[in-house]
């Protein structure tokens, strides 16, 4: 059995086997590697995400040194500005002010108005795969729908939008386990770039506004509400990054999780109203986002293990999503799986403010691909990332026969 290894390329591949021999041994464990305490259990990171002695920041109440942590090298400034000022790595207060403005953008309501455009565009995309007879999902569907909504939403025109997956895959590297000092100075040169480019877009966007979410946060005129430019610049880059880096990788990882299962895509074939069903399903078989990081603000009791103030946990997603406490034969692919309390939108106060554009997004680029391209299938073995946290694919080339 593969070992918990974030580096082995076996273990990037295929890390179940590893998530049952954790959650056999335990619900809590320290590792060295990276100096944090696995947790591996779907209970537990369900209960500590909502958990409030933990925290995705700790200096709200803590100085680096009080917390016995290290301040980050001053030459990885401009990426932990631009991070630490997105609502996903703050707490309340702070975090209860700018979610209230954006979740304005994500009400259930709002996110329906855009269907129709979503899949109008979705089959645009599919339509053109299947005249091509084949090419990359990951690059000719997945990729450029998320993307598109997103970039449309908060207002960034089209002739820019090429410039966001590259800054975006660049900031995310920093996401990683132990990220190297190359990875880093992308990060930073990224972080730079989309700031500078945001910068210009929210004054004229201040000159001359619109429909669009920048706009809105901008217009907010309540003095609780009011965000400062490093605050709209922090919020608009989280919502492009996790507006589509999470479905794209959900898209490629499902559909080859699909290939792989030719019964169950058989099944979703034959009746398309598996769909709703099939998005979960698939978003908890192989996770596109496998661990969140939160740190201990004060000491916390798992199983008789204590967990010291400034220690990190690495709740892992994809282990709870495979857990059998939770999930009957966790390891077989069930597209008509009814119970299905999967993870993979976090929980809590950080949960993922996207989720009902996300399943939107993902409904409609599958429902495109089932009636443009019914006999779609894998055209080679795709390359897996290398990355362990973020889980995608290279590519995922496919022909319509």
């Amino acid at each position: 059995m593969v070992a918990f290894d974030p580096w082995d390329p076996a273990f990037v591949a295929d890390p179940y086997p590893a998530y049952a021999e954790l959650r056999a041994q335990g619900r809590v464990r320290y590792f060295e590697a990276t100096d944090q305490w696995l947790v591996p259990r779907h209970a537990d990171v369900s209960a500590l995400l909502r958990d409030r002695r933990l925290g995705r920041t700790y200096l709200h109440r803590y100085a680096h040194e009080e917390f016995g942590r290290t301040a980050p090298p001053p030459e990885h400034e401009p990426f932990h500005t631009l991070n630490d000022h997105g609502m996903l790595d703050l707490e309340p207060p702070d975090h209860t002010r700018i979610r209230r403005l954006v979740s304005k953008a994500f009400t259930p309501r709002t996110v329906e108005r855009l269907r129709p455009y979503i899949e109008q565009l979705a089959g645009e995309l599919v339509e053109g795969l299947r005249a091509r007879g084949g090419g990359d999902l990951l690059t000719e569907v997945a990729e450029p729908l998320p993307v598109a909504v997103i970039a449309e939403m908060l207002g960034v025109p089209e002739g820019d939008r090429h410039l966001l997956r590259p800054w975006s895959a660049a900031i995310c590297g920093m996401y990683e386990l132990s990220p190297s000092e190359e990875t880093a100075e992308r990060a930073v040169r990224a972080s730079v770039e989309f700031s500078d480019y945001l910068r210009a877009l929210i004054a004229a966007r201040r000159e001359e506004p619109g429909e669009d979410l920048i706009s809105g946060l901008i217009a907010a005129h309540d003095e609780d509400d009011r965000l400062t430019e490093q605050e709209m610049i922090s919020t608009a880059v989280l919502l492009l990054n996790a507006g589509h880096e999470a479905t794209v990788n959900a898209t490629v990882n499902g559909w080859y999780a699909l290939f792989r299962h030719p019964d169950q895509l058989a099944a979703l074939r034959a009746d398309r109203a598996l769909v709703p069903s099939a998005v979960e399903e698939l978003m908890r078989y192989d996770t596109p986002l496998q661990l969140f990081e939160r740190w201990v603000l004060e000491d916390i009791d798992i199983d008789g293990t204590t967990v010291p103030k400034g220690a990190e946990v690495a709740l892992l997603f994809g282990s709870a999503n495979h857990d059998p406490a939770v999930f009957t034969d966790p390891e077989r692919l069930d597209l008509t799986r009814a119970d299905n309390p999967h993870i993979s939108f976090s929980a809590g106060i950080h949960y993922c403010i996207g989720a009902p554009l996300a399943r939107i997004e993902l409904a409609a680029s599958m429902t495109a691909l089932l009636t443009k391209t019914p006999t779609l299938a894998l055209a080679a073995e795709p390359a897996r990332k290398p990355n362990f946290v973020i889980r995608g694919l290279e590519g995922l080339p496919v022909e319509v026969r």
